[in-house]
């Protein structure tokens, strides 16, 4: 039995090095590198687990092995798993008790989330008896086993969806100028407390490389007038818990404005010290993105301002260098309207030129339950509603050279690879 477990042991590190990833993983100026110090870029796409039913989406549909396997054959070797402080601080809730739990949390009635958590079960039999948390294992295990990591980050406190000026999740409760509508579920402490949760849950689970502190800060009112101090304060306190805990992953740090905005960088660094080579910058960028306005019409205006709020970052031997993960953009699969057409043709320009890291939101075709509506169809998602195959044939065509790695330390560069602006 011995030779056994430690023959899985073994065979459970030594099929992902053949699959590629040497972990862990580090940062080196504006590079993610694995333990061989090869470049490593992140093609990832994001999973949704952040809902009331406090499971990943989707499992209602297909099995978990057929939606590893779909995300292995189109070439993706990162997930941006989300979860919710609610999740994070609830381990052992049974699936069965979330799903009943979710019907009240969402206020949609218990016999459709019944119905739903049956189909869970039917495509998925292991759920029967598992906890939330075990299906997040399950997921990060399966998806590790092909080779593909896992980006976890905290989404919201209070599982629901995101993300509003009044839905409670914004801003940490306990800053400067606190206000009900936005930070009312946003609890400091156990914020804290739930990253270091995950962090230390992660510690057996290989296949988790990163960890987001927080998606999408966004003061309202009153809050954030006091010099970002509460950004400083609060971040560096949860990357210096989440490396002290898991000093294996990466600690990834999105800035205010909804992840749009770096600037304050410029004028004072952030101390990360405490997670020295293990610091990520992230961005998210959509067409409807008020940080990024296309007044103009003009691709070179647009590029500027993704280079001006956080792209400036990539520029290398600066104090604030570091990688940077587009964490989140995406656009409607079912139509293109002029306005995304030259959105997703300028972002994807952008990140050609500078050969940074992406997730897309989003992988499902639907939610459990979305904004009181049960089985709501998502129409940025990758998967049809049925999440089988893609709802855009075309979507990777789009996207073009942003699948492949050109830079690296080391590369020679293009005439305007490895540029911010």
């Amino acid at each position: 039995m011995a030779r056994l477990l430690s023959l899985l042991s073994f065979l459970g590190f030594v099929l992902p090095l053949v699959l590629g990833q040497a972990l862990p993983l580090h940062a080196s100026s504006r590079w993610i590198l694995d333990s061989n110090d090869e470049r490593v870029k992140m093609r990832c796409v994001n999973w949704a687990g952040h809902m009331e039913t406090n499971i990943p989406e989707g499992l209602h549909r297909q099995s978990i092995d057929y939606l590893v396997g779909w995300i292995k054959q189109q070439g993706f070797n990162c997930v941006r798993l989300t979860y919710s402080i609610d999740h994070a601080l609830d381990p052992n809730l049974k699936v069965s008790a979330s799903f009943a739990a979710a019907a009240k949390n969402a206020g949609v009635s218990a016999d459709a989330m019944a119905g739903l958590y049956a189909q869970v079960v039917e495509k998925n039999p292991f759920v029967a008896n598992a906890t939330t948390r075990d299906v997040f294992g399950t997921l990060v295990d399966k998806l590790w086993a092909v080779g593909i990591m896992t980006l976890l980050d905290n989404h919201v406190s209070k599982a629901s969806w995101c993300c509003n000026l009044t839905d409670g999740n914004g801003w940490w409760g306990s800053a400067f100028g606190y206000n009900t509508w936005n930070s009312r579920f946003f609890n400091t402490g156990n914020w804290l407390e739930g990253l270091k949760a995950m962090a230390s849950w992660a510690r057996s689970h290989r296949g988790v490389v990163a960890m987001s502190l927080r998606n999408e800060l966004r003061a309202f009112l009153l809050q954030d007038l006091n010099n970002r101090a509460d950004w400083y304060n609060y971040i560096k306190q949860a990357g210096d818990l989440v490396h002290a805990t898991n000093p294996d992953v990466l600690v990834v740090v999105g800035g205010a404005q909804s992840t749009t905005d770096l600037t304050h960088l410029r004028s004072r660094s952030l101390d990360t010290s405490g997670w020295a080579d293990k610091n990520v910058w992230e961005m998210h960028a959509y067409s409807f993105t008020v940080t990024f306005p296309d007044a103009f019409q003009s691709c070179d205006v647009v590029k500027a301002q993704y280079g001006l709020w956080n792209g400036f970052v990539l520029e290398q031997d600066k104090p604030w260098t570091g990688p940077m993960i587009l964490s989140e953009f995406g656009w409607g699969q079912t139509g293109t309207s002029d306005k995304d057409a030259r959105y997703i043709s300028c972002l994807a320009t952008y990140m050609q030129n500078n050969d940074a890291d992406w997730a897309v939101w989003v992988l499902g075709g639907s939610y459990y339950v979305r904004e009181g509506i049960v089985d709501y169809d998502e129409g940025y998602g990758l998967l049809t509603k049925d999440w089988k195959d893609w709802r855009n044939p075309g979507f990777k065509a789009t996207l073009g050279p942003m699948w492949q790695m050109t830079q690296g330390p080391g590369k020679k560069r293009g005439i305007r690879g490895g540029r911010w602006w």
